[in-house]
Order: C-alpha cells, then sequence, then structure tokens
C-alpha cells in the first residue's frame, strides 16, 4: 500500500533557519530518505515552495482563482513523501522518523494512496 505522509510546519520558522541549520535538517531527512530507498519503499519526495507562490481555484458556481493557499492555518503543507509500506504501522514508522530528523513541531499526516496513473519511477509494488 502506497502512503502519502503530508509534512507540515510553520513556514515562516522553516523559513528563517540559517543555511548550516538548512543543511543540518537536509542531512538528517536525507538519511531517512536513503534508508527508504534501500528497502524500495521510496517514491517522490517533494518540498513544496511557500505558500505565498501559491494559487488556489476555489470551485463553486463560478469557479475563482486566488493568490495564496486555500488553508488559514498556523501550520502549512511544506512537502511530502510517497511511500511503499505493508500497512498503517509502517507508514507511521517512516513518518516517526521524518519526524525525529526535523526540529521544532509540526504534524505529518498519513494518507493512504490510490494512483490514477501509475509511474514506473515508483516501487514494483505501487503500480
Amino acid at each position: 500500500m502506497l502512503y502519502a505522509i503530508l509534512c507540515y510546519n510553520q513556514e515562516d520558522i522553516v523559513g528563517a533557519w540559517s543555511p548550516d541549520e538548512e543543511a543540518t535538517v537536509m542531512a538528517r531527512l536525507g538519511e531517512v530518505q536513503d534508508r527508504l530507498a534501500r528497502t524500495g519503499r521510496l517514491g517522490p519526495v517533494a518540498r513544496l515552495l511557500p505558500t505565498t507562490a501559491a494559487t488556489t481555484l476555489h470551485k463553486g458556481k463560478e469557479n475563482i482563482v486566488v493568490d495564496g493557499p486555500f488553508a488559514e492555518t498556523k501550520e502549512q503543507l511544506l512537502g511530502f513523501y510517497i511511500v511503499d509500506c505493508d500497512n498503517l504501522d509502517q507508514a507511521l514508522e517512516a513518518a516517526r522518523e521524518l519526524a525525529d530528523a526535523n526540529p521544532g513541531h509540526g504534524s505529518y499526516e498519513l494518507r493512504p494512496l490510490m494512483l490514477y496513473r501509475p509511474s514506473t519511477d515508483l516501487p514494483a509494488s505501487a503500480t
């Protein structure tokens, strides 16, 4: 089963990291990614640009396009991982490793995925 691990944090805090802090966090996250990749469980990983670069389409009788993210929240969606796991417990283990590698507060939302357009870039069991 594929799971999306959606990474939420406070964008202003993450954006204020020094280059050294950024490099340290990325190195720790890289270690987790390497472990997942070695076991064939790592799919696409993306870090999103700041919410100031976001555009949202609000559905309604007439669609409305607005600048910025959809949610007005304290934490923003900053990126995501796609991981191939046997079950939710295994996905939670991966999310815990990512959380431990990332300083400060934040949230990791896990959602099972169903692919509509399978890719050969994903683990074999995902297609």
